[in-house]
């Protein structure tokens, strides 16, 4: 990969192994994961049920530890670490959007962004407010700082759980199927989003088995019984955009 020489690697996996003992049996769900992510890349991880996906993106979100292996978030070794240490590490380190949003119900989208700097003592009431504003106002919510989660759509949702995801400036954007729950035209919306930050420079891990999604990022790696099948670069990315402009008006019932 000539064009990451001289680039920072954000992830580094290492052989990377994880089992798990059901009963009498071994399950190797990881079976030997090596890979570099680096500075400004958008990866899909793809592969179906029982591909170790799950099981990956536990590891990459640091809520898991490998049984053998190293992995290196932003360069601190993870797999010797604590639980209250991964957590303090995954808090700065890794901004996460889930498929079921994950927001608190009757919370303003303010609060709800608020949330990971709850834990930072670098950050007063006043600039974890005015961070949360600016993350908004990043994901096109500026007008919706003040509305509560059920009073919003899934697609404004999710927007929410993204500003989350960038409020602490985190080193990667961890996304586990994060247009699954909505419809095609808010699904191009967001990935529109994915594909600005990705332009601003973010590094973004989206998790998925919808193989669409990869024609947007700029690197696929494909798991399939625990292994890389296929870890390819993406010379021609296409334009969520584009694709949001040519989809069908929707149609008023």
């Amino acid at each position: 990969m000539s064009n990451n020489d001289n680039k920072k690697v954000v992830i580094e996996l290492n052989d990377v192994r994880r089992n798990f003992v059901m009963g009498e049996e071994v399950v190797h769900a990881l079976r030997g994961i090596s890979f570099k992510i680096y500075e400004g890349e958008f990866v899909t991880i793809m592969g179906t049920s029982g591909s170790g996906k799950s099981t990956l993106l536990n590891q990459l979100g640091c809520l898991d530890t490998p049984t053998s292996g190293e992995y290196y978030l932003d360069g601190v070794s993870v797999r010797t670490m604590s639980r209250s240490q991964r957590a303090v590490l995954r808090n700065r380190k890794i901004g996460f959007v889930f498929q079921n949003y994950n927001l608190l119900a009757k919370t303003t989208s303010v609060e709800n962004v608020e949330l990971p700097l709850m834990y930072n003592k670098n950050y007063s009431a006043s600039q974890r407010r005015e961070a949360a504003i600016k993350s908004l106002e990043m994901v096109g919510l500026g007008n919706r700082l003040y509305h509560k989660s059920n009073q919003m759509s899934g697609g404004q949702m999710q927007r929410v759980a993204i500003a989350r995801a960038l409020v602490n400036d985190p080193a990667v954007i961890l996304a586990d199927e994060a247009t699954g729950n909505l419809d095609t035209r808010t699904s191009f919306e967001i990935l529109v989003l994915f594909q600005k930050l990705h332009a601003e420079g973010r590094t973004i891990i989206f998790v998925t088995h919808n193989p669409e999604i990869a024609q947007y990022s700029s690197r696929n790696i494909m798991l399939r019984d625990g292994k890389i099948r296929e870890d390819v670069q993406n010379n021609n990315i296409l334009s969520a955009a584009e694709a949001l402009a040519n989809l069908p008006a929707p149609q008023d019932d």
